[in-house]
């Protein structure tokens, strides 16, 4: 297969009564989707903290709190997930969640298949207030999928930001990475989305950009949240010339659905204006270490 059909959420942050308000929530999400063709389903960073709602009133503001609490409803986050995904044959990456490991806490994107199994990929590094305030620790270790014959990794929002952590999944056969985000601002949402788009273009990959949106007031977790969904590809022959080939309206909720064409990044890869991907050995071993010049001391090359 070359083609596949992905859907990445502009997923708004609810406040619920019952556990059963959130799941006739996200059992229509995905319904939408999977009736649009999507395969994939994207859900963005930290969408599953919109259960803080469901905890006791005085631990809405808590922020070392509210971790421990929300365990209790990681089982039935599962069994929901798991659930969905069989009932509509397709692969969904969950919206993240704080989960207890190794005596700390980890941001886990928990990624779903077809049939209902699952796995999950940890985000590897930290943000400040997921240090400085939040206590979450980093994951371990670097994962790849494979939906439908085609492979993709998942970089949660900051990861995005770094370009290791891509070229191992992108090594590993990834042709697709999705970068679930929660970003306060403007400037921290640019800051993953020209991440992505520079990781697609290392890689001569696709990258889709799921976002969380949040007028929260509730709980300072996630009070404010701002995004547009979009997917990214190298701008290259056959694919857009800004790198950008779908995205929604700003803080537009919904699903962005879109066919992904692999026979094109593929190409690009193959036959492209420029060989990023299979340059990177030699953007790595050409430079060696970097020699100081002060300028005005005679220095003549």
């Amino acid at each position: 297969m070359t083609v596949l059909r992905v859907a990445a959420a502009a997923y708004p942050i609810s406040f619920f009564q019952t556990w059963a308000e959130y799941e006739a929530k996200l059992a229509a999400w995905v319904a939408q989707a999977a009736s649009g063709g999507a395969r994939l389903l994207v859900f963005p960073e930290y969408a599953a903290l919109e259960l803080i709602s469901l905890l006791p009133a005085d631990l809405h503001h808590d922020i070392l709190g509210m971790r421990p609490a929300l365990q209790a409803f990681l089982p039935d986050f599962l069994a929901l997930h798991a659930r969905l995904a069989r009932e509509h044959g397709v692969g969904i990456v969950a919206g993240s969640y704080p989960v207890a490991h190794g005596g700390g806490f980890v941001n886990r994107a928990y990624v779903f298949g077809p049939g209902g199994d699952y796995a999950w990929q940890d985000k590897l590094l930290m943000t400040r207030f997921e240090a400085e305030e939040w206590d979450i620790v980093p994951g371990e270790g670097v994962r790849v999928f494979e939906l439908d014959g085609l492979r993709f990794g998942v970089a949660i929002c900051y990861d995005s930001e770094f370009p290791g952590l891509a070229r191992q999944m992108a090594e590993a056969g990834a042709e697709l990475l999705v970068v679930p985000s929660f970003t306060g601002s403007r400037r921290g949402y640019t800051r993953v989305r020209v991440g992505s788009m520079a990781r697609a273009l290392e890689g001569q990959v696709y990258a889709l950009h799921a976002p969380l949106i949040a007028d929260a007031a509730w709980s300072y977790a996630v009070e404010d949240a701002v995004g547009q969904s979009a997917l990214y590809a190298p701008a290259d022959e056959g694919l857009p010339e800004d790198g950008v080939v779908a995205q929604g309206e700003w803080n537009a909720e919904g699903w962005l659905v879109h066919d992904l064409d692999f026979a094109l990044t593929r190409h690009v890869r193959a036959q492209g204006h420029v060989l990023n991907w299979r340059d990177r050995g030699a953007a790595e071993e050409r430079p060696g270490a970097a020699e100081l010049v002060r300028l005005g001391e005679g220095v003549r090359g």
